[in-house]
């Protein structure tokens, strides 16, 4: 078959081949020298999104990471080492993610995989892992809450931080519950991300002897341009009184519009997957009146509000974000991209790399990828600076638990507290 007409199927059926038969190859004997680690740096590998509809989740979650790291790069590294990422573009996409992991395994030879993008990428790698298992291939909190890299036959494989999508779907679900908000509808992206979201949703319903009202579907890669009104009229036909969505920002946020302008005026909800900052930015650019898209909207996040200065690790979040720019090589850009001052995305990477340095910093002069996995286990109640503390072992590959909720006050997100005086029927 020609290359110009392999499909997607093929091409990764292709890639992992190629990986079985990496060890027989002169690389194999190259990617055993250095480990991914030399006597002056750490190389960690990132394949996420850097362009496209989604790229603001990548570029957000690797300047956190970068603001972290360089502050410790110029602090004299991790014992005289600093920490480098080595990163690739892959649009959020599976076909790019799993060959952009074969090139920083097989050619870059990383020294761990560190803060990929998405569902439906992070999925498609994880095969890869089970492969170059005798080589200690390990991804470190990936920007996803699903399922696939917390369970069986992958979970051995990644390390999370971020609480779970189905932690996330079953906060949302128990309080539209308890405001009187129980026929809930679902609207997603049609891949692995969306079904992740809807069975959570589907499950914390079940507990409440409740099922799903209607569910519509929208194609990964969609624009804020583009109309979401068959799937609004779909969703009414049900008559919901709430909506979660398992989605990224265009697309939700066209959803969000969309429901407000043909008449579905329920609350609506997000997970922290969907970029909160860029959502509300499109929301607020598109209208003189952005409440009325606003006013009934409400998202999930996996960290606390960067609002928040009584929580430690705000304030020195917020100073370093300050000094760090969009740095990446221009070739991983398509365009000119303008930083975000905070968001909830970057602090999930600034936390991300907090945690990573401190695994590698346990692993004292001597680094290798077999100590990873004992630097990681010795991780117990380490704290964060974020009123959570952080544990790991081989049966708790996660480390935090906790769920906040935000609405939208005065054009930004903040702390939701009260559920029933904001969204009670």
């Amino acid at each position: 078959m020609p290359p110009h007409r392999l499909n997607r199927r093929s091409l990764v059926e292709k890639s992992l081949k190629g990986a079985a038969a990496l060890p027989f190859w002169g690389l194999g004997n190259r990617l055993c020298a250095t480990d991914g680690v030399t006597d002056s740096e750490f190389i960690l590998g990132v394949s996420a999104a850097f362009r496209g509809p989604s790229r603001s989740l990548g570029i957000e979650l690797y300047r956190g990471s970068q603001a972290y790291f360089r502050h410790v790069n110029q602090s004299g590294g991790i014992n005289g080492r600093t920490v480098r990422l080595q990163c690739y573009d892959d649009g959020y996409q599976p076909v790019p993610s799993v060959l952009n992991t074969l090139k920083l395994i097989a050619e870059d030879d990383v020294f761990a995989l560190f803060g990929y993008v998405g569902t439906p990428t992070v999925t498609r790698v994880l095969p890869l892992l089970k492969k170059f298992q005798d080589r200690n291939a390990y991804i470190f909190f990936p920007f996803t809450g699903a399922q696939p890299q917390r369970q069986p036959p992958y979970g051995d494989f990644a390390f999370n931080l971020r609480a779970s999508y189905a932690q996330e779907t079953a906060g949302l679900v128990h309080n539209f519950v308890r405001v009187g908000r129980s026929r809930v509808a679902v609207f997603y992206q049609a891949d692995a991300y969306g079904r992740s979201g809807w069975a959570g949703v589907r499950d914390a319903l079940a507990e409440h002897d409740k099922t799903i009202v209607g569910e519509a579907t929208y194609k990964r890669g969609t624009r804020f341009t583009d109309s979401m009104r068959r799937q609004v009229e779909i969703l009414k036909e049900t008559n919901p009184d709430s909506v979660i969505c398992t989605g990224s920002y265009a697309a939700c946020a066209a959803f969000i519009r969309d429901s407000i302008d043909f008449g579905l005026e329920v609350p609506i909800a997000n997970l922290s997957f969907v970029g909160s900052e860029n959502l509300l930015k499109l929301l607020v650019d598109s209208t003189d009146n952005p409440e009325r898209y606003t006013r009934l909207l409400v998202n999930s996040q996996v960290v606390p509000s960067y609002e928040d200065l009584s929580i430690p690790v705000i304030p020195e979040y917020r100073s370093r974000m300050t000094t760090v720019n969009t740095d990446l090589p221009s070739d991983l850009l398509d365009e000119p991209y303008t930083p975000l001052l905070y968001s909830f995305v970057s602090l999930e990477g600034y936390l991300n790399a907090k945690l990573m340095t401190e695994i590698l910093t346990r692993m004292g002069d001597q680094p290798a990828r077999e100590r990873l996995e004992g630097a990681v286990f010795s991780v117990k109640d380490f704290d964060l600076g974020i009123n959570e503390l952080v544990s790991f072992s081989p049966r708790r590959r996660q480390g935090l638990q906790r769920i906040y909720y935000t609405m939208v006050d005065d054009r930004k997100f903040v702390t939701l507290r009260d559920w029933s005086e904001r969204f009670a029927k």
